[in-house]
C-alpha cells in the first residue's frame, strides 16, 4: 500500500507576489535604463566669458613709496646767502660742530636736509628758526679736505640749500663733495670786476680747463686760463657777484675749496678702464 505525502510537503512553495517582482536576473538588470535626469528650463541665456576673464594680465610688483623724493646732495653754484659763523669746534672729545646764523637757508628747513657751507655739503643736525642758526656736524674727512677748520667766529660762508625739483639749474651741477683747496695768489681790480688767480695742486689742475666749469667755495664759476707751468687757474667776478660770495672777501694766501667739473672725472676713468678700445673692436 502507497503512502501518500501531504499535499503541503510534495508541492511547490508559494511565493509572495511582491518578492517575486523584486527577484531580478542579470540580464534583467542590464536592460533597466538609467533614470533620466530632469532637465532646468530656464529663460535666461548663458553667455560665453570674455577671454579677459580667463586671461589675467600679471600684475607690476610692489613698488614702496619713498617718505621723500627731494635730492638731497646736488646743488647749482648759485649762491643763495651769506652766512655768519657763531660758533666753531669740539663740542665733544669727537663732534666738531660748526654753529651758522642765516634766515633764507632756513626756511622750510628739516633735520637731516643738506646745505653746502662753502661748496661743502654738510647734514643739518639742529635748527632754530627763532634765533635763525643752524648746526652741523664736521668729519675728520671733511676738515682735511676742505678750508672749514680755519674758518673762527664771525667769519661769513657762502650757503646754498639742496637743489629741489622745481628749482632752476642757473649754474652748474655741484656735488658738494670738495675735490681740495687751492690758495689765492693774485686779487686784481678791472674796472669793476676783480681778477682772482688760485694755485692748486695737479692732482686737481688736471681736470680744470679754460672757459670750464668749477665750484669756488661752493661758487659756480668759468675759468677763464689755465697756467700749467704755474700750476694755476684763474676766474673774474663781476660786481653783483663780489657783493654776494665770500671769495671777494678773502685776501692773497688764504684757501678756498675746490669741486671740479664730474664730467672730467667720468671721462678718465672711462679712458682709463679700456671703455673706448672695447667700443673701437666692437
Amino acid at each position: 500500500m502507497a503512502l501518500s505525502c501531504p499535499p503541503t510537503l510534495l508541492s511547490a512553495p508559494r511565493r509572495n507576489p511582491s518578492t517575486a517582482a523584486r527577484i531580478l536576473s542579470i540580464s534583467d538588470l542590464s536592460a533597466v535604463s538609467p533614470p533620466r535626469q530632469p532637465q532646468l528650463h530656464s529663460k535666461l541665456a548663458l553667455k560665453q566669458p570674455p577671454l579677459s576673464s580667463i586671461f589675467t594680465k600679471l600684475s607690476k610688483p610692489h613698488q614702496p613709496k619713498l617718505a621723500n623724493t627731494t635730492v638731497k646732495s646736488l646743488f647749482t653754484g648759485i649762491v643763495e646767502e651769506m652766512g655768519t659763523i657763531k660758533h666753531l669746534g669740539f663740542d665733544q672729545p669727537d663732534s666738531f660742530t660748526m654753529k651758522i646764523q642765516a634766515k633764507t637757508v632756513l626756511e622750510g628747513v628739516h633735520l637731516g636736509d643738506s646745505i653746502a657751507v662753502n661748496g661743502t655739503c654738510l647734514t643739518v643736525t639742529e635748527f632754530d628758526t627763532v634765533s635763525s642758526e643752524f648746526s652741523v656736524g664736521l668729519a675728520p674727512e671733511t676738515l682735511r679736505k676742505t678750508s672749514l677748520g680755519e674758518l673762527e667766529s664771525g667769519s661769513l660762508v657762502n650757503l646754498e640749500r639742496a637743489l629741489s625739483p622745481s628749482t632752476r639749474m642757473g649754474g652748474h651741477f655741484v656735488q658738494g663733495h670738495v675735490d681740495g683747496t687751492g690758495e689765492i695768489v693774485e686779487l686784481r681790480p678791472e674796472g669793476d670786476s676783480l681778477w682772482v688767480k688760485v694755485k692748486v695742486g695737479r692732482e686737481i689742475l688736471r681736470y680744470i680747463v679754460p672757459k670750464g666749469f668749477i665750484a669756488v667755495d661752493g661758487t659756480s664759476l668759468t675759468v677763464v686760463d689755465v697756467f700749467d707751468d704755474e700750476g694755476c687757474f684763474n676766474f673774474m667776478l663781476v660786481a653783483y657777484t663780489q657783493q654776494k660770495v665770500v671769495i671777494a672777501l678773502k685776501k692773497v694766501g688764504q684757501k678756498v675749496n675746490l669741486e671740479v667739473d664730474i664730467l672730467g672725472k667720468y671721462v678718465e676713468r672711462l679712458l682709463g678702464s679700456g671703455f673706448v678700445d672695447s667700443f673701437k673692436s666692437s
